[in-house]
């Protein structure tokens, strides 16, 4: 952790993530003093240490030459439409568009319009992640959120998709 954030606003509870900064940033209500906020921390070290060290290593894999972006960018306009169109052949769910992005905050998306944006630094994962994003994004063709029946969706075609989630982490 290189430094610890406080943020106070008008909220219920305290939370916790890990910026690109690899910065603790602790969000808690107005009324939270200085020492819950440290208690709250030290409470907490072991998991600021192991967010800190997952997040890290996914800027270190979003840190890529612009030759490497380029490869990723060929790649994924090879690898990710071809893995749409096998899942959603068997889904039985077809998207109006698949576009290719730059986005290093999420690695998949679904307007509401059943169009399918997918980043290219999707690639540089096992394909088993790549599978899991695909499956995920044609599922909100079905659901646009995240409700049980969404999750019952994709455990249909990916029994094994919460290991799978957890290679993107």
């Amino acid at each position: 952790m290189n430094k610890l954030v406080v943020i106070k606003s008008n909220r219920k509870s305290i939370s916790l993530s890990i910026n690109d900064n690899l910065d603790a940033v602790i969000r808690a209500p107005y009324a939270v003093d200085e020492g819950e906020i440290k208690n709250f921390v030290q409470t907490n070290k072991g998991w600021i240490e192991q967010a800190t060290v997952r997040k890290q290593k996914q800027l270190d894999r979003l840190n890529v030459t612009d030759e490497e972006i380029e490869r990723l960018k060929s790649l994924a306009k090879e690898i990710i439409p071809e893995r749409v169109e096998y899942f959603s052949t068997i889904m039985g769910l077809t998207p109006t568009g698949i576009k290719i992005t730059s986005s290093k905050k999420r690695f998949g998306s679904c307007n509401s319009k059943n169009s399918l944006c997918f980043s290219y630094y999707l690639v540089a994962y096992p394909p088993e992640a790549i599978d899991y994003v695909v499956v995920h994004e044609l599922a909100h063709i079905r659901h646009h959120n995240h409700s049980r029946e969404f999750y019952s969706l994709i455990e249909q075609y990916l029994p094994d998709y919460k290991s799978r989630e957890k290679l993107l982490r």
